[in-house]
């Protein structure tokens, strides 16, 4: 496995350039606090509640976390709040330093001081680059995740929940028309997504606010779909009469009609309008205005580490020539005829790899990742001691933000378990969803991966809730999905060599972004020459190759974020493994990586190191 170079593991993001580009930022204002505890026992005290004034920004948090406040709210997404949220987190921090002594804290209150300084100094470092961003586009837009979001996380049991519910559709008219100012400013200043990316929120704002009450065309829409559905239950139940049922329904109709509709027309205007200044033919971060200063910032933000490009680029290839190695050595398993390229086109386009591309193999997809999952849930005892008590779902994607070959993806459950976590597959075009790497997946996006991950998260007590809840690293996050593929080998899993070269082959995809990500970003590779470079090296389906290669040109470096998040966990097992020799125990290195919450690799490190002296104390 290659190695991250020690020097390159970071405890916090470079903020001293971004505080200098905020602007006309207030000096903090600073309370002071008397603690009439240990100063460990008052510092937690104090983050839960500086907790619950960072919830306070984010209504759909809440709603994420369970909660029913600020229900018929849909978040501020304007350039204004997010300037609040940056002033108040470097208030806080100030207050923080200014009543609470770090050499007097626990180990673990001290990760929280650490945890607290990392996520200001990103706040910080995220203002400097604001410009540079790309506001809307097809990865996961907004355009379809506010509606996704409501379908799917609001619960509709009372009259009062419906009217939320109806609030909400309004509110997302005015999320939308906050999120095409910050769009058209960002033209402005020189950053526009690629055209593909304009095209995704044309169609995707069109799929919205196509059927009814919208239009006679077609079937009824999915928000107009859910309002009646929740009508009904509500009617059914015997909680509103029939005749409030309709007045709910005309409220409905007119929130989406008056409110919803118009915004999204105004995006789907400006898009085509502004479509001709777009570039045709996609380019890396490295064109924008400070571009390149804004890939290294997106760099450190995805991978916790302050590897540069060159280095992403160069552990990438190192990692691909491996994979190929242990993908030659299957291919010479199964009795394949050929060289490696040529059994990359036989799985690539072999029958016997695809379910039927109907409504029948994307329920075969859904069932065949549930087989696996509950496989692997029997196994889970034997290599953690802390396991998730919330449900998982596997669920197709809804219809109007459904793409051919687009990322499955998780999403995670309540807290309480009221709602259960849900992996999300697209399914529209099953020649893009190869069998071999479906087992590999349904780990990645369920157990052992994210879903085992956040969910423990959330249902962690002991640490500040800040920790616990709402927040999301993604080298953190995706290093323990990707690591989770290999770790379901070591469980028993992919017994059918096809499945186990599909492991090799989301890994190698992995490995693959490395190379890629860094190329288009910094290095001045061409969408086609990454797409060329990824076929090279996997037998993924072209149209799946496209979408992954266009995600990375429209969020740069998230996708190196896996590959080094899962290098590093390796790294410090094998640690674990050598300090300890006989006394290791897997559940115990398991519970220390996942019981702490979301941190950036240095922090795991020394949660590692922390876990590896009380073993040794202990032994």
């Amino acid at each position: 496995m290659t190695r991250l170079p020690k020097t390159k593991l970071i405890a916090v993001l470079l903020a001293s350039a971004a505080v200098a580009n905020c602007g006309g930022l207030s000096e903090p204002v600073v309370a002071k606090i008397e603690c009439t505890t240990t100063q460990t026992e008052c510092i937690n005290t104090w983050f839960d509640a500086k907790f619950d004034e960072l919830v306070a920004f984010s209504p759909m948090l809440q709603t994420s976390l369970g909660m029913k406040s600020d229900y018929d709210k849909i978040d501020d997404l304007s350039a204004e709040a997010e300037q609040k949220q940056l002033e108040w987190w470097q208030n806080t921090a100030a207050e923080m330093e200014a009543n609470f002594d770090y050499d007097e804290l626990s180990d673990d209150a001290k990760l929280s001081w650490d945890m607290w300084q990392f996520r200001k100094e990103q706040a910080e470092a995220a203002a400097k680059f604001r410009n540079q961003t790309y506001i809307l586009h097809q990865m996961n837009g907004t355009q379809s995740a506010l509606p996704s979001f409501l379908i799917s996380q609001h619960k509709v049991e009372s009259e009062s929940d419906m009217t939320a519910f109806i609030a909400r559709l309004g509110g997302i008219g005015t999320a939308m028309d906050q999120l095409l100012t910050r769009a058209q400013a960002n033209a402005e200043a020189g950053t526009r997504p690629p055209q593909f990316a304009y095209d995704a929120v044309i169609e995707e704002s069109q799929n919205i606010t196509t059927g009814e009450p919208f239009d006679k065309s077609g079937e009824p829409s999915a928000l107009w779909t859910a309002s009646e559905d929740h009508i009904a239950k509500l009617v059914d139940d015997g909680t509103v009469t029939a005749e409030r049922g309709e007045e709910l329904r005309a409220e409905a109709r007119t929130a989406l009609t008056e409110q919803l509709a118009p915004a999204y027309a105004r995006i789907i205007e400006w898009f085509i309008k502004d479509r001709a200044n777009a570039d045709a033919e996609a380019r890396g971060a490295s064109a924008l205005t400070n571009g390149e200063e804004y890939y290294n910032h997106q760099l450190r933000m995805m991978t916790t580490t302050d590897l540069t490009a060159d280095e992403v680029h160069e552990i990438g290839l190192s990692e691909v020539a491996r994979i190929r190695t242990e993908m030659e050595a299957i291919k010479d398993k199964v009795g394949f005829d050929g060289d490696l390229p040529a059994f990359f086109t036989f799985m690539r386009e072999d029958d016997q790899f695809y379910f039927s591309d109907d409504d029948k193999g994307a329920q075969d997809y859904i069932d065949a990742a549930k087989k696996h999952l509950a496989f692997i849930d029997t196994k889970l005892p034997e290599y953690f001691g802390i396991l998730p008590k919330a449900p998982l779902e596997v669920r197709r994607v809804e219809p109007f933000r459904e793409q051919d070959g687009a990322a499955q993806h998780y999403r995670p459950g309540t807290p309480d378990g009221s709602r259960p976590g849900i992996y999300y597959a697209h399914l529209s075009d099953m020649r893009a969803m190869p069998i071999p790497p479906l087992e590999v997946i349904a780990y990645h996006e369920g157990n052992p991966g994210h879903h085992m991950q956040l969910s423990i998260a959330q249902e962690l007590t002991g640490i500040p809730k800040f920790r616990s809840q709402g927040y999301y690293l993604s080298a953190y996050g995706e290093g323990w999905a990707l690591y989770s593929e290999l770790l379901a080998k070591e469980m028993g899993a992919y017994k059918d060599p096809y499945s186990d070269f599909g492991r090799l082959t989301t890994e190698m995809w992995r490995a693959i972004r490395l190379v890629v990500d860094s190329g288009i970003h910094a290095k001045g590779w061409s969408e086609q020459q990454a797409v060329d470079y990824f076929m090279a090296n996997s037998p993924m389906p072209e149209t799946t190759v496209r979408n992954e290669v266009q995600r990375y040109i429209v969020w740069p470096g998230q996708a190196t974020s896996y590959k080094i998040g899962m290098i590093r966990i390796l790294e410090l097992r094998a640690k674990a493994k050598e300090e300890l020799g006989d006394d290791f125990d897997i559940r115990g290195f398991h519970d220390t990586v996942l019981g702490g919450g979301s941190v950036p690799l240095n922090l795991l490190e020394t949660r590692v190191d922390q876990w590896i002296a009380s073993q040794k104390a202990n032994n």
